[in-house]
C-alpha cells in the first residue's frame, strides 16, 4: 500500500466517521475509497465496519450525557441491535463475493434513497402515531439485520424508529443512534474478524481516521449545520450510485 492510498483512506474514514456523527452517511465515503484501493467487495464491507465502529465508539463517548437518561429504551433496543447485528454479518459472510458485487449498487439505491427522503417518511409514519417499546424493539431488530449486512442508511431508519416512540430531542436521539450503531457494528466486527474477511492494512489506516473524526464530529455537531452535511452527503451518496451501476451494469 502506498502512501499515497494509505493517506487517501485515513481521510476517507475521517470523512465518514465525522459525517457519521453530524448526520449519517459515511460509509458513502468509506466503503468505495476501500473498493477504490483494489480491496474485494465482501472484505471491504468487513473491513469499511471495522474501520468506522471505533469513530461510533468514540461519538457514544462524546454523547455520554445525552445517554444517560434513556436506561430504560437502550437495554432492550441494545439487546435487538446485538442479535440483528449477529444475523446480518453472518448472512454477509455467506453470500459471494461476485453476487455481493451485483448487490451493492442496490444496496446504495436503497440506503441513498433512505437518506434523501428519511425525514419525509419518519414524518409520515409518526403522524399523529406512537409507537410502545415493544413495537420500537421489532423494528430495531430489522434494522440490524441490515446494518449487519450493509449498514448504509441505518441511522436515518433508526432515527425514524426513535420519533415513532415519541422522541423528540435531536441530541438525545443522535447519542442513542450513535449507541445502537456501535452494538450493531461491533458485534459484525467480531464476526468478521473471526472470519477472517478483514483486510488489515487499509483497515488499520481507517481505524486511525475513523475515531480521529468520529470523535471530532460528535464534538462539533452542536454547532456545525446538519443541513449543510447532510446536502454534502447527498451529492456522495448518488454520485457513488450512479458510477457503480454504470461500473456495475453497463456493457
Amino acid at each position: 500500500m502506498s502512501l499515497l492510498t494509505a493517506t487517501l483512506l485515513f481521510v476517507a474514514a475521517a470523512v465518514g466517521g465525522a459525517i457519521n456523527a453530524v448526520a449519517g452517511g459515511g460509509s458513502f465515503v468509506a466503503f468505495p475509497a476501500l473498493l477504490a484501493a483494489g480491496v474485494p467487495a465482501i472484505a471491504a464491507n468487513a473491513t469499511n465496519t471495522v474501520a468506522l465502529w471505533p469513530g461510533s465508539v468514540a461519538s457514544a463517548v462524546a454523547y455520554r450525557r445525552e445517554i444517560a437518561s434513556m436506561r430504560r429504551e437502550i437495554v432492550p433496543l441494545g439487546i435487538a441491535s446485538f442479535a440483528g447485528g449477529l444475523a446480518g454479518s453472518i448472512l454477509l459472510l455467506r453470500t459471494s463475493n461476485d453476487t455481493f458485487v451485483l448487490l451493492i449498487p442496490w444496496l446504495l439505491l436503497f440506503a441513498a434513497a433512505l437518506f434523501s427522503f428519511g425525514k419525509r417518511i419518519s414524518a409520515f409514519l409518526t403522524r399523529g402515531a406512537e409507537a410502545s417499546l415493544r413495537a420500537a424493539v421489532i423494528a430495531q431488530l430489522a434494522i440490524s439485520v441490515y446494518g449487519g449486512y450493509f449498514g448504509g442508511g441505518m441511522g436515518i431508519m433508526m432515527l425514524a424508529v426513535l420519533s415513532l416512540m415519541g422522541m423528540t430531542d435531536i441530541h438525545k436521539m443522535n447519542g442513542l443512534k450513535t449507541v445502537l450503531a456501535a452494538l450493531i457494528n461491533g458485534v459484525a466486527v467480531v464476526a468478521f474478524i473471526m472470519a477472517g474477511a478483514v483486510t488489515w492494512g487499509p483497515g488499520l489506516v481507517m481505524v486511525a481516521g475513523g475515531i480521529a473524526g468520529g470523535y471530532a464530529g460528535a464534538a462539533i455537531a452542536r454547532r456545525v449545520s446538519p443541513s449543510a452535511v447532510r446536502l454534502i452527503v447527498l451529492i456522495v451518496a448518488w454520485t457513488m450510485t450512479a458510477y457503480f451501476f454504470v461500473k456495475t451494469y453497463a456493457r
